[in-house]
């Protein structure tokens, strides 16, 4: 009898990888969590440290430390490692270092023998896991990006806050970039079934007058409001990451928006963009088309008009010799 194990492995010992990594662990989410990083004694040190929690925990998950080739049998790796933007810049400020971190961690990662479902979360996310796709040679649905799950939390907590409900009981998606570009298709937008719209028609006492474009700008902005405050985000887009691998350890079927590569969808193609996605075992099963509008279409091809110019920047290195 053989019994299969779930294994992830974390590229990144920095706040958002170590975060994904304790994350794991609280949850139970898999069998052995790997931290790699350039900084091995960081990533010790983070291993020693979630090694004494797991006393307190309901599962003994297998912490490690450990290299690129220890990443071959990984179910799951994850891309924290990146070059975080400085202030006054932007998330598409860091394309080109970015670029190259991404291709030194996917070309020994793929010479270890890995086959699984890559997970970018390193910024600029879209263009990045495209540059992943393009130099690991993987199937389109093992490689994607954590891409608007993150601003989609965030818009649902904005909306909830307006109308006092449970974020979980708000459903929309953000779409798009990963970015400033990132568009709300809000003919879509329910709170427990009930359009957005109907509920601001229907209850102007609560909600008062309230400016959409607004809430999308706070919404591409949150982050940014934390990175002021706090020097970066790590809580949020943790949680998020390990969201999508439980969709696709555990098979759920799980409807997330992530950056995945769309071969016709929505009317674009060659580019990774935040759209729904059905998250299972296989990574990206399918693609959820929802109807958008013609205002809303227009303005999602904007966005994919954004990450497009910026994915071809950075192709370049796709078979670029260091």
């Amino acid at each position: 009898m053989r019994i299969q194990k779930s294994k992830v492995a974390i590229i990144g010992a920095g706040l958002v990888g170590s975060s994904t990594a304790f994350s794991l662990i609280t949850q139970g989410v898999c069998d052995e969590v790997l931290l790699v990083d350039l900084n091995h004694e960081k990533a010790l040190g983070e291993v020693r440290d979630l090694k004494n929690s797991i006393k307190f925990l309901n599962r003994n998950v297998q912490v490690k430390a450990g290299d690129y080739q220890d990443c071959g049998d990984a179910d799951i790796v994850v891309i924290t490692a990146g070059a975080p933007p400085k202030p006054g810049q932007t998330r598409l400020d860091t394309l080109d270092i970015s670029a190259k971190i991404a291709k030194s961690i996917v070309e020994p990662v793929m010479a270890a023998g890995f086959d699984g479902v890559f997970i970018v979360v390193s910024n600029p996310v879209d263009m990045l896991a495209d540059l992943v796709y393009q130099i690991s040679g993987l199937p389109k649905n093992q490689v994607l990006g954590t891409g608007t799950s993150i601003d989609s939390a965030r818009l649902q907590n904005f909306l909830a806050d307006l109308v006092d409900v449970d974020p979980r009981s708000v459903y929309g998606y953000a779409m798009g970039e990963h970015g400033d570009s990132l568009m709300v298709p809000w003919s879509t937008v329910t709170i427990a079934g009930k359009a957005f719209q109907d509920v601001i028609t229907d209850n102007p006492e609560l909600v008062g007058d309230i400016d959409l474009d607004d809430l999308v700008l706070k919404t591409t902005q949150e982050g940014w409001e934390i990175f002021n405050r706090k020097g970066t985000t790590y809580y949020g887009i943790a949680s998020a990451c390990v969201g999508i691998i439980k969709a696709i350890l555990f098979d759920e079927n799980s409807i997330i928006p992530v950056s995945t590569r769309l071969e016709g969808e929505y009317g674009e193609t060659d580019l990774f963009a935040g759209v729904p996605a059905i998250l299972n075992r296989s990574g990206v099963a399918d693609i959820l088309e929802i109807h958008l509008t013609e205002a809303e279409a227009e303005k999602f091809h904007h966005s994919a008009a954004v990450i497009r110019e910026n994915t071809e920047k950075i192709r370049q290195y796709v078979s670029k010799k260091d």
